[in-house]
């Protein structure tokens, strides 16, 4: 039977937290349906900047996202020339270049390339996701595998239910490797041997393996998971968006480079938010703070404590300002 569309993402405003159920279908799978939805709903968070964070939920009662649309993959898979390492690395370099061509990508899409296409377009997907000033959270409700778990490591950080349930690549059982991101994002978040060690076995973490190696940052209840996820999404998404996206493309890019070219990204990130009118104001106030109370406010506990609540340092006004 021919792959068709099923998925769709039932989005929940909650003002500045968006609430996101991704519906797979019978089996909760991703496919290019997911794939188109979810490269809107990015657009439309990161160009409103009432919007601070994403959390995404499953809409299956014990499943994330099962893994990818295997009949997708296929598909595409068939309707492609059988070609080596070398000419897919070709199609992929092509790729990259056409999905920037609205024209080109248009007519390409059309053609056999169109799988190469459709996957440069995910994972442009996941990277504008890693540069937002948005926070992107993943309520794991359930088990993740595959792209499931891809989409889980594309956010920046992950609330897993506790319980019965897994989280892995097991790419490599269906004589392929993870394509989703997971080779780079799963490796960069447990470790290089780890990473490599579950991606050749194709073995899922549970919960509690999931958590110790770093691959999730919480485990709780199942019934508790969205409403963890909401609550960590509205704290930290009151954080300067300016700031959170600095910060995401320092550690996520400038990360993965040499020391010297890391630390290149991180000062002009860096300067970028110094020159800020936000960060201006909020450091004259913290200025203006030191000179009011004869303290630093970062070494007052009840000023730090309210800081991260809030999100900024509150700052006070000079006895002699206007």
């Amino acid at each position: 039977m021919p792959y068709k569309d099923k998925g769709h993402l039932k989005i929940e405003d909650r003002g500045a937290v968006l609430v996101v159920r991704v519906d797979g279908g019978p089996h909760q799978e991703f496919g290019l349906d997911i794939s188109t939805q979810l490269d809107k709903l990015v657009d439309r968070a990161d160009r409103d900047p009432n919007i601070r964070a994403v959390v995404f939920t499953g809409a299956h009662p014990e499943r994330f996202v099962s893994h990818a649309a295997v009949r997708w993959l296929q598909e595409e898979g068939a309707a492609s020339p059988t070609v080596g390492r070398r000419g897919a690395a070709a199609v992929v370099r092509m790729a990259k270049h056409v999905d920037r061509s609205r024209l080109l990508g248009t007519l390409m899409r059309k053609t056999p390339m169109r799988g190469a296409l459709q996957l440069e377009r995910l994972h442009t997907t996941f990277l504008r996701m890693n540069r937002s000033g948005v926070l992107f959270v993943a309520a794991l409700n359930g088990s993740a595998l595959g792209l499931g778990a891809e989409f889980a490591w594309a956010c920046d950080l992950r609330v897993m239910a506790d319980g019965d349930f897994f989280i892995g690549q097991p790419e490599v059982l269906l004589g392929i490797i993870p394509g989703g991101g997971g080779t780079q994002r799963l490796t960069r978040l447990i470790g290089t041997h780890r990473s490599l060690a579950a991606i050749l076995e194709g073995k899922p973490f549970t919960p509690a393996e999931a958590l110790a190696n770093g691959a999730v940052d919480q485990v709780v209840p199942q019934d508790k998971v969205v409403t963890q996820a909401i609550e960590l999404a509205e704290r930290l998404g009151k954080r300067s968006k300016g700031s959170v996206a600095a910060a995401k493309r320092s550690v996520y890019f400038g990360g993965s480079m040499s020391l010297e070219d890391g630390l290149h990204v991180e000062r002009a990130e860096f300067f970028a938010r110094v020159m800020s009118q936000e960060g201006q104001t909020l450091m004259l106030g913290y200025l203006n703070a030191t000179d009011v109370t004869g303290e630093l406010p970062l070494y007052r506990p009840d000023t730090y404590t309210q800081a991260l609540a809030s999100g900024s340092v509150p700052g006070r006004r000079s006895t002699n300002e206007r």
